[in-house]
């Protein structure tokens, strides 16, 4: 129940977040003593992850200065994206320039604590007893910091679905392996697409999380996380 590399999506605008994204890219905003990028590598560590890949395009030298200055250049790598090649197409370029078949993937706009790693644990438990080519960590809605939140999924014995009403969120973690790309021929797309199409048939997973769901999705949630 191994996955050795870890990826993290830092390729977006972070327009919600301007003026502060103006000059600062938002994984390098910072959350009480670090960036948030900080806190989501050091996340990755934690979940026994050796291998961090991380797609950038926006402000990507503030990016790569950081890892520098971190130190974290031995264990991370970065892929400049010349085109912005959304969620999907982003986590499949990171996906195809590695040997490995199974990735844990993080969003760094979710403030991720040490209580997740449990939960992580779960999930990769599921994903390779079940033998899945992709699982979630959903929140319910009622568990998040930002009550604006509307549920995007339904989660009922670990099967996600879409209905009426739906009071599941994305945390911003889940594994994939990359196999889930290859009937996708196009280089930009949203991961919703390969979602949609797992939830048709009735494929996609989810682990629950039971933890405070803390993200920062604008300024104001931002000003409050931070204060």
């Amino acid at each position: 129940m191994r996955i050795s590399t870890g990826l993290i999506l830092c390729a977006g605008f972070g327009k919600r977040v301007a003026p502060l994204t103006n000059t600062t890219p938002k994984p390098l905003l910072q959350i009480k003593n670090g960036t948030l990028l900080e806190n989501s590598i050091n996340f990755l560590k934690k979940c026994g992850i050796k291998k961090i890949k991380i797609n950038t395009h926006y402000l990507s030298d503030e990016i790569e200065n950081f890892i520098k200055k971190k130190n974290y250049k031995n264990e991370v790598e970065l892929f400049f994206e010349k085109e912005i090649l959304d969620t999907g197409g982003g986590i499949k370029n990171l996906a195809n320039n590695d040997t490995d078949e199974n990735f844990l993937i993080i969003n760094p706009d979710t403030i991720w604590k040490d209580n997740y790693l449990i939960e992580v644990e779960k999930m990769k438990k599921f994903y390779f007893d079940k033998n899945l080519s992709n699982i979630l960590m959903l929140v319910n809605k009622s568990r998040s910091f930002d009550k604006r939140f509307k549920g995007d999924f339904t989660l009922k014995d670990n099967l996600v679905s879409k209905e009426n009403i739906n009071n599941y969120i994305f945390t911003g973690c889940q594994i994939l392996n990359k196999n889930i790309f290859t009937s996708i021929n196009k280089d930009k797309f949203s991961i919703s697409e390969v979602w949609d199409k797992e939830i048709n048939n009735k494929q996609l997973y989810g682990i629950e999380s039971v933890n405070e769901f803390l993200h920062v999705t604008d300024l104001d949630i931002y000003k409050k996380l931070s204060s």
